[in-house]
C-alpha cells in the first residue's frame, strides 16, 4: 500500500498533481478541505461538530479531523493507498495519522513536498484568483500571509518526516507534465 502525504504551500499545485497521481497509481485522494465541506454540506454528525468550531473562527480539533479521515479510509477499504492533501499540518496530527494507519496495518510511505519560490506562488494564486472566485486568492497581502502561516506552522513536519527518512522535496516549477514526471520518479522509486 502506498500512502503519500502531498505537501506544499498554497498555490504549489497539490490539487492538480493529486488528481493526476490518483489516476496514475490508482490511489484515493483525501483532501481534508473537501472532506470538511462534504460532511458540513451533508450535515453529518462530524460535519456539524466541525462547523461549530469553524463558525466561531476556530480550528477544528485534531480529534474531529482524524475521525473524518478514519471514515474516509474505512469507506475505501481495499484501496491501493491514499494521497493525503492538507493533513497532517502539525506533529501531533502526523502522530495521529500514523496511529490511524497502524490500526489498518499500514503507514505513511512518504511525504512529498512541492517546492516553489514564494514570488511564483503569489503570481499563481493571483492568477487563480481571477477565475476561481476565491477571495483568499485575490488579495496579495492575504496570499503572502497564507504562505507565511504555511511555513511557520508546517515546517516542523518536514523535520518530522526527515527523521523517519520519508521526506522528498520535488521542484514544483515547470509544466504540469514536468512536475508530474518528477513526482512519479519519486513514487516509482518508493514502489520498486
Amino acid at each position: 500500500m502506498t500512502n503519500l502525504v502531498l505537501f506544499g504551500p498554497p498555490g504549489a499545485g497539490k490539487g492538480t498533481q493529486a488528481d493526476i497521481l490518483k489516476e496514475k497509481y490508482q490511489l484515493i485522494h483525501i483532501s481534508t478541505g473537501d472532506v470538511f465541506r462534504y460532511n458540513i454540506k451533508n450535515k453529518t454528525e462530524l460535519g456539524l461538530n466541525a462547523k461549530s468550531f469553524i463558525d466561531k473562527g476556530q480550528l477544528v480539533p485534531d480529534e474531529v479531523t482524524i475521525k473524518m479521515l478514519n471514515a474516509e479510509v474505512d469507506k475505501n477499504e481495499g484501496a491501493n493507498g491514499f494521497i493525503f492533501d492538507g493533513f497532517p499540518r502539525t506533529a501531533a496530527q502526523a502522530d495521529a495519522l500514523a496511529e490511524l494507519l497502524k490500526l489498518k496495518n499500514t503507514e505513511v510511505t512518504a511525504m512529498i513536498a512541492l517546492e516553489v519560490d514564494d514570488e511564483i506562488l503569489v503570481d499563481r494564486l493571483l492568477e487563480r484568483g481571477k477565475t476561481s472566485g476565491r477571495k483568499d486568492d485575490a488579495d496579495e497581502s492575504v496570499i503572502r500571509n497564507r504562505i507565511k502561516v504555511y511555513y511557520n506552522e508546517t515546517a516542523v513536519l518536514k523535520e518530522y518526516y526527515k527523521k523517519q527518512d520519508k521526506y522528498y522535496g520535488v521542484d514544483g516549477v515547470g509544466s504540469i507534465e514536468e512536475i508530474t514526471q518528477r513526482l512519479s520518479a519519486v513514487i516509482d522509486k518508493l514502489q520498486a
